[in-house]
């Protein structure tokens, strides 16, 4: 089997560069930080580079995924003593109740009609004091700002019906948003210490507890209360690469424009120049003139 799983627009692959990149890694590696020794379920598991990522540091992981194909090549790329892959539909998991710690859900809401299904199932296998952790994007964003129309995607929310959604089957729970700017970063969506944001608008400068833009995407940390609530201690996280392809795709289009600036000027300036000279032409030479029309 090829090492590759083509990518179809449908799910996410590591072959994927730059911006893509940065959104679906980080949410693995947010997740990362709050999963250490637990049993974990990463439902939509999809190629299944999440859920290596996450079996470095939990006790175990669980990844499961409608798509055969998905499944079989995760196998067959991570094999790991505490990985398991499984293909189910999560909306029927073949699992026991109460038997993770975590689930990790990540861009799986907005492919489901049947969402609050989907949730009534997390609610089935986690433990009475288990958690999870879902994004989605943000509508108001994602599609009505950005104008994007994802062919994938069945059932986007706005923010209000998210937190409707979740708050049905998880009563406690906390909201954070991620944006990519040339860095992916992920903030909560409430007040938390230790987090300042300087921004320049119309000539004033603002300083906010958070970033002052628009999350393109909402990640929810949902528990049956507030005490099996997990909240990771930095208010911020920011994730790149270390060769920070996103900056460096920016600026190479920069370079690009520059230099494609640079000649047509210097185009312009030869016609003009060579425009002059036509205008000083001799008499004789009038077909130029009307050539120019002069």
């Amino acid at each position: 089997m090829s090492d590759n799983l083509g990518f179809t627009g449908e799910r996410f692959t590591p072959e994927c560069v730059r911006e893509i990149w940065y959104e679906h890694f980080h949410r693995y590696v947010f997740a990362r930080e709050l999963v250490m020794g637990k049993k974990v379920l990463d439902a939509a598991c999809g190629e299944g580079y999440g859920s290596a990522l996450l079996a470095s540091v939990a006790s175990s992981v669980t990844g499961v995924d409608i798509s055969g194909l998905a499944i079989e090549h995760a196998r067959s790329r991570y094999p790991a003593g505490n990985l398991t892959f499984l293909e189910s539909d999560c909306l029927d998991l073949p699992l026991e109740d109460d038997g993770f710690d975590c689930i990790v859900s990540f861009e799986t809401l907005e492919h489901l009609e049947r969402q609050e299904s989907l949730l009534n199932e997390f609610r089935r296998v986690l433990k009475p004091d288990g958690f999870l952790l879902i994004s989605s994007p943000d509508k108001a964003v994602y599609t009505d700002r950005r104008q994007n129309r994802n062919e994938f995607h069945v059932k986007e929310l706005y923010r209000d019906e998210f937190e409707s959604l979740i708050s049905r089957t998880f009563p406690a729970y906390r909201l954070w948003g991620q944006k990519l700017m040339f860095q992916s970063a992920i903030w909560s969506l409430e007040p938390r210490p230790g987090v300042s944001m300087h921004r320049e608008q119309d000539g004033e400068i603002a300083t906010t507890a958070a970033p002052g833009h628009d999350p393109v995407y909402f990640i929810a940390v949902c528990a049956a209360d507030e005490t099996s609530l997990p909240l990771p201690e930095q208010g911020l996280s920011l994730f790149d690469d270390a060769a920070e392809s996103v900056y460096e795709h920016y600026y190479h289009e920069i370079r690009k424009n520059m230099s494609a600036g640079e000649l047509l000027a210097e185009k312009e300036r030869e016609l003009a120049k060579l425009k002059s000279g036509l205008e000083k032409a001799p008499a004789g030479s009038g077909w130029w003139r009307r050539l120019i029309g002069k």
